[in-house]
């Protein structure tokens, strides 16, 4: 049928969706002649991730588009919406953090991270910054040397940062609109590639320390002269046109494509960003989606320049950018440098990488293989939580191919409020798959639950209810509390786990991590309930400001170290004092 089916498919342009025995798309992908690119799946040998997947088929559908541009959005807009198994392309949606300038209603500098960055926001933004370290610290010295906002809440009347200098007191004093005006160009001017403004405004407070006699101060300051002068060395490139570009390199081997970005702000280099995934279709192809869905997550500057297998006619038009293929020059050697780090990036981390897949992927087929089933996609993992039956929770991560899927991750606090472990795990099942049925989500091919046949039980008990079939294996731990046998629903057989296997591995890396992230909630839920039962005993703090103290300092010592004038940006004074003493006398009478 599959023979038949290939023959009809048109020369034309088009997407394409691989579809494995249950009708789910795992692939989709683009091509200039439909017929040539489908057909090569079956008509030539395959290795690596493409036989994998090619393996997984049992049916396919096409849809033909009036031009290459239209197949490439058309791409583009479906691996969006089925996020296919094989479509592996910026899977960790990492952002990376920006500098922003806020100038009203008053001038403030933060840190800042944003996953989708539109033009229309008119955001004002510096970077990216890979070094998440140095924007945080660049952001502190500035706030040390200006006296922009600190505070994120506005308090009644001015702090500590007024007092010293740091802060025009917004809150409680008119400014002079000039002065801001002033701040505000020397601040612009260093972070669009100015370095001496800010060079020359820590020699100037250097100076003032060091007439003060104030040392320590004047030293401080000297090292973060030095730190500024060893990163603004560090990002010095040749050109000096103070144009934002990003410079892409990539290279091809073994099956597997390696990415460099290099981000050039200004004239000098903030960074650079790196990737390897294993490719399915033809590179050229991957890498266009692969920039396409890159800029669609990350502020795209004013010129990309790129080699000249990416498409920039169809990037450029797509984006509000300019792609460009440089032909000599400095900026060619800019490109053949990217293309350097790519080839030294792969084949320093191929190894890993392969090695890093046998592990995951590989002990995911066996552990199918093990339990019979006839795909193992998707793993739901369950643990649960609580502290003498108070602060019960419950908690799911998803594994996905191998790899933990951390997009997929749920809380749950659970209503019970008692060591019942059974009634803990029919609660947060019936709530996770009711959930997913009517949502139409994503089901599980395995669910995996901390402990044995009684949480089994519960888990199945939920299951048939909801009509589904899905098979759960239980972790067993002996009396060293180490996991020693995988209890499997069906039959409830009992599968001793060789400690030195795959297998063996694999479980326990899913069992820490569903453990770590359950611990994590409930120390939070704890921390919390904690605080507001604290709270509760203060006349002066209701919900709201309960809720804003919480927010802000997360645990009752945090509170109990905060001096008096944070307190007051949430707390009248009066009633900060009182909860001050409240805690003294608590830790007296303990």
């Amino acid at each position: 049928m599959l023979k038949e089916k290939l023959k009809l498919v048109p020369h034309l342009p088009g997407s394409y969706q691989m579809k494995n025995s249950d009708g789910t798309i795992i692939y989709v992908g683009k091509a200039k002649d439909l017929h040539k690119r489908v057909n090569s799946y079956f008509n030539r040998p395959q290795t690596g991730k493409t036989a994998k997947m090619v393996s997984e088929i049992k049916d396919f559908s096409y849809i033909v588009a009036g031009s290459e541009l239209e197949a490439f959005l058309l791409e583009f807009n479906l691996i969006k919406q089925y996020d296919p198994k094989y479509n592996i392309l910026l899977k960790d949606d990492k952002s990376y953090p920006y500098i922003e300038y806020i100038s009203k209603p008053y001038p403030k500098l933060q840190v800042s991270r944003y996953l989708n960055i539109k033009k229309k926001d008119k955001k004002l933004l510096f970077g990216p910054y890979p070094n998440a370290y140095a924007a945080r610290r660049i952001v502190s010295l500035i706030n040390r040397l200006y006296p922009l906002k600190k505070c994120d809440s506005m308090p009644k009347k001015v702090c500590l940062y007024y007092h010293i200098g740091e802060c025009l007191g917004y809150c409680e004093k008119k400014v002079d609109q000039e002065k801001l005006d002033a701040m505000e160009k020397e601040i612009l001017s260093f972070l669009r590639g100015n370095a001496d403004v800010l060079k020359n405004k820590i020699l100037e407070k250097i100076n003032m320390y060091s007439e003060q006699l104030n040392f320590e101060m004047a030293l401080e300051l000297k090292k973060e002269l030095n730190y500024i002068s060893i990163i603004l060395d560090k990002q010095k490139m040749e050109l000096h046109d103070y144009v934002n570009r990003d410079v892409v390199g990539f290279y091809f081997d073994k099956g597997y494509l390696s990415i460099q970005i290099l981000f050039l702000r200004n004239g000098r280099m903030v960074g650079g960003h790196t990737d390897i995934f294993p490719v399915i279709s033809e590179y050229q192809d991957e890498l266009d989606t692969y920039l396409m869905t890159f800029y669609s997550k990350h502020e795209i500057p004013k010129e990309v320049l790129v080699p000249s297998d990416v498409n920039t006619s169809i990037l450029s038009e797509l984006t509000s950018s300019t792609f460009f293929v440089p032909l000599k020059g400095k900026k060619k050697k800019l490109v053949d440098m990217a293309a350097y780090n790519a080839k030294i990036n792969l084949e320093n981390e191929l190894e890993i990488i392969v090695r890093d897949e046998e592990k995951t992927e590989k002990a995911n087929d066996e552990l199918r293989d093990l339990l019979g089933l006839s795909k193992l996609d998707r793993i739901d993992l369950f643990d649960n939580s609580n502290l003498f039956g108070s602060f019960t929770v419950s908690c799911m991560v998803v594994f996905k191919g191998g790899k933990p899927a951390k997009k997929e991750y749920r809380k749950y606090k659970i209503s019970l409020d008692k060591n019942d472990d059974y009634h803990t795990m029919q609660e947060v099942i019936y709530r996770r798959y009711y959930r997913a049925l009517v949502d139409k989500l994503e089901l599980p091919d395995l669910i995996i639950v901390d402990g044995g046949i009684n949480q089994i039980n519960a888990c199945l008990e939920v299951l048939n209810s909801l009509n589904l079939n899905i098979r759960v294996c239980g972790l067993r731990k002996n009396d060293k509390h180490r996991t020693n046998d995988l209890i499997d629903s069906l039959g409830y057989r009992m599968i001793p786990l060789d400690k030195t296997s795959n297998v063996f591995h694999y479980l326990t890396r899913m069992q820490d991590e569903v453990h770590r992230y359950t611990i994590s909630y409930h120390r939070t839920i704890r921390s919390k309930g904690a605080i507001a039962s604290v709270l509760d005993n203060i006349e002066g703090i209701g919900a709201k400001r309960k809720k804003e103290l919480i927010k802000t300092f997360g645990s009752v010592a945090k509170i109990k170290e905060a001096p008096l004038e944070e307190l007051t940006k949430i707390l009248p004074e009066n009633i900060a004092i009182r909860l001050q003493e409240y805690l003294k006398e608590k830790d007296a009478k303990e």
